[in-house]
């Protein structure tokens, strides 16, 4: 049995190198049978590597993480690319690809690796005929080298000993999208996201131990107030056009991302459900960014090798495809822009948008979802349970719930004024993209107002925050007097529709979700008496 194993990494790891690769090329998993994923150190000694005499490759920093180390940043291009500038003058599309946001998931990190290796040294160069790839192995820097065994329990100790998922100030990296508190997450706006705007955004995990029969499952952005066709785009042509190619070339299978519920719904399943659409998730914010995106999720209960083979054949795949369509991607994304923007200049306060939503199915079932089978049982109380088997079956017609429907919608203005006293506000908005300008003389406005009249939050802290959520009504308000400074923001811009889910007051994952408004609401004594929300919409300004 030991030398079938043996046997099978050695294969594997061929297979992963297509060719002889001198050891400052190998991961260090390939160097230890992927029984240990790959330091910090370690992961640098095989970018630099890489990169050397490249005639293709520029390493540049998305900026420093609280304990100083660089976040690099990959970028790759023929010819060469060193800027944003020259990324948008060249007309083609920027694809970037992440792994390591949760330190414990490390197949991404991993195989990020090799495809570089692979790019800059190996067979892969035909990658940037039309393209340019930027390359994130690291994001989580400093948490990647806490290693510890037992933090990942559903990748049964493969590898080993597995970093932390939160980053060194305590925070989900993949939760704060909206809120941006860390350091990586204000970096990646600044440096990377704002400036080289990518066509697409691929983020690189590992479930958490649904027992699916897929070795990766796969989501695109969620886009609930956003313009749906990046989202169509996305699930109807590219996911579709990898999952067979990866089939074809790879053999291994890839299926949509969803948990399900054996003991809840009894066995065969029917339904499975994604996760939330809330643009907190890096991925989902593409989606109110008029840009598409892509969730990658390993499958945790294989073992590392596996892991990676499975994620390196889909990036692989993602990025053949983007190749080869990156300028249909890119008109698509310009025209989910227009519409967005027209959708302002013509429709501001006439019609409704979702604000807060609920998961509902997708229109089609899933014909064929591959799933480990159950056996049902009964335990010495007589009750019915359901035992795993180690045999994969495929369910037929399984509901997916991977759509949102609104709940509560509010009025689409023609913009926004903030007040200059909350000008921590409009700097946030300015981190995240967001054109905003000062009024240059006294202004009157009509639209609505919010009038709050309770303030709630979350008695469970999340991401170090109390969520919060405020009760109240819009009313209609004419000649609404403005002061010269005071901060407007026309909606009619590229990123109306986020500005929109962050500043709705009640939006489930606005500024008010993440407490921006506490101090204002409770020094104005909303536990006693209504309070106007800060921020007025309106349709006209004068």
């Amino acid at each position: 049995m030991k030398k079938v194993i043996v046997l099978f990494l050695l294969t594997f790891s061929l297979y992963m190198q297509g060719q002889q690769w001198p050891t400052e090329l190998l991961t260090h998993p390939e160097k230890t049978g992927f029984r240990e994923t790959s330091t910090y150190k370690q992961v640098m000694g095989v970018v630099n590597a890489a990169i050397k005499d490249s005639p293709y490759a520029h390493l540049t920093s998305m900026g420093q993480s609280k304990e100083g180390k660089e976040i690099p940043v990959v970028v790759m291009a023929n010819p060469k690319v060193t800027s944003p500038e020259e990324a948008k003058a060249s007309g083609k599309p920027v694809i970037y690809v992440q792994g390591n946001i949760h330190s414990g998931e490390v197949e991404g990190k991993e195989s990020l690796q090799i495809l570089l290796r692979e790019i800059l040294k190996g067979d892969k160069s035909n990658l940037l005929d039309n393209q340019i790839l930027l390359f994130v192995p690291i994001y989580n820097t400093d948490s990647n080298d806490k290693l510890e065994q037992g933090r990942r329990p559903s990748q049964e100790d493969s590898p080993i000993k597995v970093g932390m998922r939160p980053n060194s100030q305590g925070w989900d990296l993949n939760r704060d999208g909206i809120k941006a508190e860390a350091l990586e997450t204000k970096a990646l706006f600044q440096n990377v996201i704002v400036p080289w705007d990518p066509t697409l955004f691929v983020d690189l995990h590992t479930t958490n131990g649904v027992w699916h029969g897929y070795s990766l499952t796969w989501a695109p952005s969620y886009h609930t107030a956003g313009e749906k066709a990046p989202f169509d785009y996305t699930w109807d042509k590219i996911l579709p056009t990898v999952t067979d190619n990866v089939l074809e070339e790879d053999g291994i299978h890839l299926g949509p991302y969803g948990y399900f519920y054996e003991r809840r719904e009894g066995w065969p399943i029917k339904s499975i459900y994604t996760y939330n659409h809330h643009p907190r998730y890096l991925v989902n914010q593409f989606g109110l960014r008029n840009r598409m995106a892509i969730l990658s999720e390993a499958f945790a209960h294989e073992r590392l090798y596996q892991r990676m083979a499975s994620t390196y054949a889909f990036v692989r795949e993602i990025l053949e495809y983007t190749n080869e369509n990156g300028q249909e991607m890119m008109a698509v994304n310009q025209k989910a822009e227009a519409d967005a923007i027209n959708l302002v200049k013509e429709q501001a306060g006439k019609i409704q948008k979702g604000v807060r939503f609920e998961m509902v199915p997708m229109p089609d079932p899933i014909e064929k979802y591959r799933a480990y089978n159950y056996l049902k049982t009964v335990n010495e109380n007589g009750q019915e349970r359901y035992l795993r088997s180690r045999e994969i079956v495929e369910l037929e017609n399984v509901t997916n719930y991977s759509a949102f429907n609104p709940t509560v919608k509010a009025t689409l203005p023609r913009g926004y004024v903030i007040p200059q006293e909350m000008a921590h506000i409009a700097e946030h908005l300015q981190l995240l993209g967001a054109k905003v300008d000062t009024l240059s003389k006294n202004a009157k406005a009509n639209g609505e107002v919010f009038t709050a009249t309770k303030l709630e939050k979350g008695q469970r802290p999340f991401e170090g925050h109390n969520m919060a959520t405020i009760d109240g009504e819009f009313s209609s308000a004419s000649n609404k007097r403005f002061k010269k400074g005071d901060f407007y923001i026309d909606l009619a811009q590229p990123l109306a529709n986020l500005i929109f889910y962050m500043l709705e007051p009640q939006s489930d994952d606005g500024l008010v979700t993440w407490n921006f408004f506490d101090t204002y609401f409770e020094e104005n004594k909303i536990d006693e008496k209504p309070v106007e929300y800060p921020i007025f919409k309106y349709f006209e300004l004068n």
